[in-house]
Formats: C-alpha cells, sequence, structure tokens
C-alpha cells in the first residue's frame, strides 16, 4: 500500500447489508486509492439478499465476511464511515481516525411485504449507497 492510499472502514449493525454493499461499492469505485473493510457493532452474517442485488449491477460481494468492528482494534483507518443511525451511536473509539462520516441508509432487511416489495427495497438502498459512494470515492479519495 502506498502513502496516498486511505483505509476506509464501513460501520453498521450487523454488518449483513448496508456496509456490506458499501464495501462492494467503495471497493469498485475507489480502486486501488482506498483499502476498504466493512465491520458491525455485531455480527449477523452476509444476507443473501445484499448478495444478489449486488450481483444483479455486476458486483460480487459473496466473498465478503461478516466481523465485529473488535477485529480490526490493531488496525488504523484514515476514515469512519458509519452507515445508521445505531452504529454511530454505539461506535467504539478507534483510535488515528481522521474524518468521520455519518450517512444513515433505511434497513432493507426490515421491511415486511411480498417478495418483489423487499426485493425493490434492497435495490433502492443498493442504489442510494452506490451513489454515496460513487460521490464519496471522487470527493475523499
Amino acid at each position: 500500500m502506498n502513502m496516498e492510499n486511505k483505509r476506509v472502514l464501513i460501520l453498521c449493525t450487523g454488518n449483513s447489508c448496508r456496509s456490506q454493499i458499501a464495501e462492494g461499492y467503495l471497493r469498485f469505485f475507489a480502486g486501488e486509492r482506498a483499502e476498504v473493510f466493512s465491520a458491525g457493532v455485531e455480527t449477523h452474517g452476509l444476507n443473501p439478499r445484499a448478495v444478489e442485488t449486488m450481483a444483479e449491477d455486476g458486483i460480487d460481494i459473496s466473498h465478503q465476511t461478516s466481523n465485529l468492528v473488535d477485529e480490526y482494534r490493531d488496525l488504523s483507518f484514515d476514515i469512519l464511515i458509519t452507515v445508521c443511525d445505531h452504529a454511530k451511536e454505539v461506535c467504539p473509539y478507534l483510535p488515528g481516525i481522521q474524518k468521520v462520516i455519518h450517512h444513515s441508509f433505511p434497513d432493507p432487511a426490515q421491511v415486511r411485504g411480498s417478495e418483489e416489495e423487499i426485493r425493490q427495497a434492497f435495490r433502492e438502498v443498493r442504489d442510494q449507497i452506490r451513489t454515496f459512494c460513487r460521490n464519496f470515492a471522487e470527493k475523499e479519495l
């Protein structure tokens, strides 16, 4: 890793949907300019709908893992992005972070309804996160 690269941590409650989608997009948009990690204050496992929704947009996140933020205690990060209010509220102190960005996205895993309504909720959140990550990569990296 050269000195220009940033190390970014994306934090959510369960590291199953929103932070996983954001990790996938940020890796895509950042390319070699950043090392991207995601974690949760809990772990709920990688949500299969998140994997499926990202695959529809040509990005494979199936190899990503659901990690606890504590697993990254020994790494230093330049930027912390919280993608839900709960993660922002309970985020542990991480030394060395130069910038914290908060953007709360709705949790598509909480949506109830028909299969198509749930899929649509995942797509809407995915698209919001894609736009956020594209803009972040252009402005911050």
